[in-house]
């Protein structure tokens, strides 16, 4: 009997040890972020930046302070916000874009993974650009500061041919652009 009765104490203390409080904390993106897309071309590389963003998440985190999960991320983006240092090239980025006809650029979780530690989100999302939406993946590094806002890091690849853009050219032709674009996106959440 006494067996019985310390193996059901052992059972429900390591019930209890493993069973944690989630809580979900709705956060916003508020000016303090970068994205950066960079590319190549036959003349020079280049490079666009901006930091007009309206971005949501929400996060839930285990009783302990750490990192649980990601259930919530969307963000809208003005297209025509990607500035270079040649508003030539702003000009050719914009028609590739189609940015008169689709202003925006978004994009919406569908699912997401946290790293056991916290710290590397993996989401799945749909992202939408020139008028086309394709499911892409994204992984960022996460870190959870002093104030309790979160900073999320990462870069992903992307072909603009996915999105049916042709590599802009430049120059009556003479010079064009790579299919691929890298995004860097350093962005800090506060609720």
């Amino acid at each position: 009997m006494k067996t019985l009765i310390k193996t059901m104490t052992l059972l429900f203390v390591a019930n209890q040890l493993t069973t944690t409080t989630i809580a979900q904390v709705q956060y916003q993106q508020k000016n303090d972020f970068t994205l950066t897309i960079n590319g190549t071309s036959t003349m020079h590389d280049w490079e666009m930046k901006t930091s007009k963003i309206a971005c949501n998440a929400t996060f839930t985190f285990y009783e302990d302070g750490e990192l649980g999960g990601l259930t919530l991320l969307n963000f809208t983006m003005p297209a025509e916000s990607l500035k270079s240092e040649r508003t030539g090239l702003d000009a050719v980025a914009y028609r590739a874009l189609k940015t008169k006809q689709y202003p925006t650029i978004t994009f919406n979780l569908t699912s997401a993974a946290v790293s056991k530690q916290g710290t590397v989100i993996s989401c799945k999302g749909n992202l939408t650009v020139a008028g086309v939406t394709q499911s892409i993946d994204i992984v960022g590094a996460a870190q959870i500061n002093a104030d309790r806002s979160i900073t999320i890091k990462g870069t992903k690849q992307i072909d603009m041919r996915d999105f049916d853009i042709d590599p802009p050219t430049f120059l009556f032709g003479q010079f064009t652009t790579g299919e691929n674009v890298t995004i860097t996106f350093n962005l800090t959440f506060r609720h």
